[in-house]
């Protein structure tokens, strides 16, 4: 029986299609390099996990287009097969930074059901143990024998079994909070709303548009993946090449090419400095109350924002603000110990 079960066991039941993989070598490189490029603009750090995903995808579907002449490379096989699984889980730990961002950005700590302070920490942990669970199976699978081939798949399902939990918690959760901020928006969304209006056509929302879309791939991918595992070497699914075009390949390049539309610097571009001094500053001893003040100052003035950052530990119910002459703003005062930092953005 254990020499039948060898016998049957093949790295590729068809030969690789040389065409498929350079389509998608050249399509993943098309949208990666968007990345890298919308990364460096916007400076948004926090998605390069999404452009190294985009990298592995090319360096995944090179090595399919080297297997179509090599069928029976362990380390071809090995290298395309981890690194082409490997990228979603990347993909989904940009996609959770992203929403604890977001959701700290629009001052909407008390809608969101998961803490912010906790929001990346867990959805990312959990990312995290999917990723190297899958690593670790496609690693052992890799070995080239029966025994740590279904070893390894075991513990590759575990892993996608772990990526669906945490992604479909993370939905819900973002699902909630649009809701909630849609029901009871707050001044930053109404502030946020006014500036996008002025230079482009996305809303705000457009970046939980990405993220739904992004996510669904995503997850109807780790369903597909999850079901050709537990198949086993000899499935359906795992035998014709066709499926996993469909089923990976395509989702996946949608969700790169999605992210590409609806990027989270076109709304986040320009003010994560100010927003990561905001978040440094620790939040049971400062609030920031902002006051739109553009209908107080006379026609010939442009409009202002003042945000007032108001220490409620050291300060008392009375305060002295900065002045505003002749439609330019003061410059900010240093703030005495106790007394309200004033800043005016035009």
């Amino acid at each position: 029986m254990s020499e039948q079960e060898t016998i049957d066991f093949e790295l590729f039941r068809y030969t690789p299609s040389q065409a498929a993989a350079a389509l998608f070598v050249a399509l993943f490189f098309l949208t990666t390099l968007y990345h890298v490029y919308q990364i460096w603009r916007g400076r948004s750090w926090y998605f390069i996990a999404f452009a190294i995903g985009g990298v592995f995808q090319i360096i995944g579907y090179i090595c399919r287009i080297i297997a179509h002449g090599n069928k029976e490379s362990v380390p071809i096989y090995s290298i395309q097969a981890i690194l082409i699984l490997l990228a979603p889980p990347l993909y989904a730990a940009s996609i959770y930074m992203v929403l604890g961002r977001l959701v700290t950005f629009l001052r909407a700590e008390n809608l969101s059901v998961v803490s912010v302070r906790w929001m990346t920490k867990i959805f990312v942990t959990g990312d995290v143990i999917a990723f190297l669970m899958q690593a670790a199976g496609g690693g052992i699978m890799s070995s080239g024998t029966i025994e740590s081939y279904d070893l390894g798949e075991n513990i590759t399902v575990g892993g996608l079994a772990v990526q669906l939990a945490f992604f479909s918690v993370f939905m819900v959760t973002c699902g909630i909070f649009h809701r909630r901020i849609r029901q009871n928006p707050t001044h930053e969304v109404s502030a946020l709303s006014a500036r996008l209006q002025e230079r482009t056509t996305w809303r705000w929302e457009s970046i939980l548009v990405g993220l739904y879309a992004a996510s669904i791939l995503i997850l109807v991918r780790s369903i597909f993946r999850l079901i050709e595992y537990v198949q086993g070497n000899d499935g359906y699914l795992i035998s014709h090449e066709v499926f996993m075009y469909v089923f990976d390949s395509a989702l996946m390049f949608l969700a790169m090419a999605v992210m590409n539309l609806c990027h989270p610097s076109v709304v986040l571009v320009g003010l994560q400095k100010k927003r990561e001094v905001e978040m440094s500053v620790p939040e049971s001893e400062n609030r920031l109350l902002e006051v739109d003040v553009q209908g107080l100052l006379h026609s010939s003035c442009a409009p202002y924002q003042v945000l007032f950052l108001i220490n409620f530990e050291q300060w008392g119910a009375t305060s002295s603000l900065s002045s505003i002459h002749g439609g330019s703003k003061t410059k900010n005062q240093k703030p005495k110990s106790g007394v309200p930092e004033v800043r005016f953005y035009q």
